[in-house]
C-alpha cells in the first residue's frame, strides 16, 4: 500500500505521477488536481483542462487572460 502525499490516506489503488521526473503518490484524482494542477492567475480556481497561455501565464480560459491583459487571444470565433 501507497500513502497520499495530500491527504496521507494509506491505500491500496494509490498511484503515482512523474512530472519533469519527481514522482508523486496519491489516492485520487482529486487529491492529485489538488496538488499538481496550476492555478489561474486571475481567478484562482485550478485549471484541469487545458487552459490559454499568454505572457508566460496559463489561463482558466480566455475571459481571465483578457481581463489580466492578454487581448490577443480570442474565444471560439
Amino acid at each position: 500500500m501507497a500513502t497520499c502525499e495530500v491527504c496521507e490516506n494509506d491505500y491500496d489503488k494509490a498511484f503515482e505521477v512523474v512530472i519533469g521526473g519527481e514522482r508523486h503518490t496519491f489516492d485520487s484524482f482529486e487529491c492529485a488536481i489538488h496538488a499538481l494542477a496550476p492555478v489561474c492567475p486571475h481567478c484562482n480556481c485550478r485549471i484541469v483542462g487545458h487552459g490559454v497561455e499568454a505572457d508566460g501565464n496559463i489561463f482558466c480560459c480566455v475571459h481571465c487572460a483578457r481581463t489580466s491583459g492578454a487581448t490577443q487571444l480570442k474565444d471560439r470565433a
